[in-house]
């Protein structure tokens, strides 16, 4: 019986190991990916002809630019936790010039604004009208939801940035099967905002929304977690070496 259950988990803690190595391999792939295509040349976004066979994730990161003008009443804020802390991303529709709608995450705002940015009129104000280009980063839709908690349209609470929902939602014709982080990481800010507990006075006299906090650093810890991994496997391993010799010698 001992004997199973050290081999149980032996083979387990192995298995572990290596699915963090495969991990590990991913990540690295992942890493070098996003840090050669965020730096490339903006580029027009898909055709809307590509779009029903169009898979977004092998486009993520991709520099693009968009043409068009914006529908400011059909802006929606989703939950976010950035470098500025909590809040909202601010998520307005731009009708291209095809007609289509895509959808732009404009960018942060802090959670003391959250009224503000749900107001429609005042989003009206806060939006350029006419012809806007808006350069950012191609993003896949964000389906369902967060952690734990999933998007409630009729309540307009929203906890991920699910295109289709939120296209639905807002009775978009012909949204885009993607979105766009305005602006590019390089052109982030450089103010620590609601992180360091900003007064209203501070945070009315910052420019918001906060574009180009696009998470593009991630962090590597599956070298470690794999070197656990096998190194409860050799300890299994060692404590069996142990049992068998105090068997031999009680035994002898």
């Amino acid at each position: 019986m001992l004997a199973c259950v050290g081999i149980a988990l032996f083979l387990g803690f192995c298995a572990l190991g290596t699915w963090q190595v495969h991990r590990l391999q991913w990540k690295l792939d992942l890493i070098d990916r996003v840090e050669r295509r965020v730096h490339s040349a903006p580029l027009p976004p898909p055709p809307a002809a590509s779009w029903p066979a169009l898979d977004a994730k092998a486009l993520e990161y991709q520099p693009t630019t968009l043409h068009g003008q914006w529908l400011p009443a059909q802006t929606v804020l989703t939950q976010a936790t950035t470098a500025l802390g909590a809040g909202f991303w601010v998520m307005t529709p731009l009708q291209q010039r095809d007609g289509t709608q895509v959808l732009v995450n404009r960018g942060f705002v802090p959670d003391s604004l959250r009224s503000a940015w749900n107001d429609a009129a005042q989003v009206a104000a806060a939006t350029p009208a006419g012809d806007v280009s808006i350069t950012g980063l191609l993003r896949a839709t964000e389906p369902k939801g967060g952690f734990l908690r999933s998007n409630d349209p009729a309540g307009n609470r929203w906890y991920s940035r699910d295109v289709q929902a939120i296209a639905q939602a807002r009775g978009l014709a012909q949204p885009a099967p993607f979105f766009v982080d305005a602006g590019l990481p390089d052109d982030g800010p450089t103010v620590v905002g609601e992180t360091r507990r900003s007064s209203s006075a501070e945070l009315q006299g910052q420019q918001w929304p906060q574009a180009g906090l696009t998470q593009i650093r991630f962090t590597n810890n599956h070298l470690v977690y794999a070197l656990t991994w096998y190194g409860l496997a050799l300890m299994v391993v060692g404590a069996a070496w142990l049992v068998v010799r105090h068997q031999r010698r009680t035994g002898g």
